[in-house]
């Protein structure tokens, strides 16, 4: 296999190199130390890859791209004023953790998506966290996503966010950071097994060597999840989604086929007696578990947007008699809103008195005048981000920005400072890629999915997101990034 020149897969590159300013930071390479030398759970890998030719890698990926365009495994990037939808780039290399990294990771997945249904009960009921001052009242009782429909209304188990998509990155110290938390709707789950499933057709000699955990169980556990959040014993469970032309259409699909459960638009149910009815070719059925892939706002046009074409009239009214359960819950998104993000470290110490597994990213609330101050005085090194925002919008990275940029979004950032956060600009670490010269170092994160119901699960893996052009930082499929599969180890001498 042909690799680029100085095989730059194998040692520190610099992060950014924009308008003649190097930006010199020890990037954590994933297959690779600072010697260059492969790291013990990729040894066995790099030996298989160094027999790889070139043809072959072509061959595989024309594959790859193939299988993908005919199962629909497309999305629509951000700026093509055409909506054209695109194939999701899947790269060949994997992502591989070895089983003693995810035991961490699962154990700090588990502790935050924990407290965090804690914090979510405690504020649409006695409010603790409020009172005792480690979170400003106005932050979530003013917020947008905070729902006060909500409020005294009690939920089977106190469960309000059923799957979560927590994103992780790795800094340049080797150690794993949480960016951010997902509860409204994540997404992403489906590529996570469709590149597994690819992968095992590519190369299942691959999988026959070594002992890859499996994900492909996903769609049973989520089902599982979805059934025990009823107080039913045999719950009716459809998957709600906005239809055919929402960019993640592909995925409520692929779910709901693959958990054997109907998919259903807002026009396919209705309100009847304080009860959700499907239509079906047989009559009415009623519904228990709503798997929802709407935003809370245009879940029902009689409580929320009037306007809204996709939602059930009178949904809320049966939410609120306990006679349907909605996965996610309405009002979650209080919980993953920027603003918030900064306290969950807190919520872990005063809903479970532990200290927290995972860290966050330091993080600057531009609300606050001193801390916007200083992210002013510095956006050149910073990220800025909406605290609504999502799928990479709306946000600035400064070490790329031009100047333009910057005093535009310094104009943004005076005229509404409480929209907005800050974060350093992080040497997110690099994986080997496959590209046109050969292999090169790409910077990812991963999205795990958490699952709670009457017990917490997680698929040993996630959603490698990559950042397919050199130097960008952005991974999120709607900003042209790709995506790989994670292969987690039984075991860290696996390989």
């Amino acid at each position: 296999m042909v690799r680029e020149r100085h095989d730059p897969c194998l040692r520190r590159v610099p992060l950014v190199e924009k308008c003649g300013v190097l930006m010199s930071r020890p990037i954590f390479n994933e297959m690779s130390d600072a010697q260059g030398i492969s790291r013990p759970h990729y040894q066995a890998f790099d030996n298989w890859l160094k027999g790889v030719s070139a043809e072959t890698v072509q061959v595989k990926q024309t594959e790859a791209d193939l299988i993908f365009r005919r199962t629909g495994i497309t999305f629509s990037l951000n700026g093509d004023e055409g909506g054209t939808e695109r194939l999701i780039p899947s790269d060949l290399i994997p992502r591989i953790i070895h089983g003693k990294e995810w035991a961490h990771l699962e154990r700090g997945l588990v502790q935050r998506v924990k407290a965090i249904n804690m914090f979510l009960h405690d504020v649409y009921h006695q409010q603790l966290i409020l009172k005792a001052g480690l979170i400003p009242a106005e932050q979530v009782l003013a917020n947008a996503q905070f729902m006060p429909v909500m409020l005294g209304l009690d939920l089977p188990h106190q469960i309000y966010a059923h799957i979560a998509g927590v994103d992780i990155v790795r800094h340049s110290d080797g150690d794993f950071y949480v960016l951010e938390d997902n509860l409204r709707v994540p997404s992403g789950v489906s590529y996570m097994l469709s590149n597994r499933l690819l992968m095992l057709r590519l190369f299942p000699d691959l999988f026959r060597r070594y002992a890859v955990r499996p994900v492909e169980h996903y769609p049973a556990l989520l089902l599982q999840t979805l059934r025990s959040a009823s107080w039913v014993e045999q719950p009716t469970v459809v998957l709600h989604t906005p239809g055919r032309f929402n960019s993640a259409y592909f995925e409520h699909a692929f779910l709901a086929k693959q958990m054997g459960i109907e998919l259903v638009e807002g026009s396919d149910l209705f309100v009847r007696q304080g009860n959700v009815y499907m239509q079906t070719t047989e009559g009415p059925q009623l519904v228990d578990v709503i798997y929802r892939r709407v935003d809370d706002l245009y879940m029902d046009p009689l409580s929320f947007a009037s306007d809204s074409l996709i939602g059930v009239p009178g949904l809320a009214s049966v939410y609120r008699q306990g006679n349907v359960v909605i996965a996610n819950a309405l009002g979650t998104g209080v919980a993953d809103d920027k603003s918030i993000y900064p306290y969950v470290p807190d919520m872990i110490r005063f809903y479970l008195s532990e200290t927290p597994i995972l860290n966050n990213v330091q993080t600057w609330q531009c609300r606050k005048p001193d801390e916007l101050s200083y992210v002013l005085s510095n956006l050149l090194q910073l990220v800025v981000k909406e605290v609504h925002g999502a799928g990479g919008y709306g946000m600035l990275v400064g070490p790329t920005a031009s100047k333009s940029e910057i005093e535009s979004f310094a104009k943004r950032l005076k005229a509404n400072p409480d929209n907005f956060i800050a974060q350093p600009t992080l040497s997110l670490s690099a994986c080997p890629i496959f590209v046109d010269q050969g292999i090169a170092p790409r910077h990812i994160d991963l999205r795990p999915f958490v699952l709670m119901g009457k017990e917490t699960r997680i698929v040993p893996g996630g959603l490698t997101r990559v950042a397919l052009r050199e130097g960008s930082l952005v991974v999120n499929s709607s900003q042209g990034g790709g995506t790989k599969d994670t292969w987690v180890l039984e075991d860290e001498e696996a390989l």
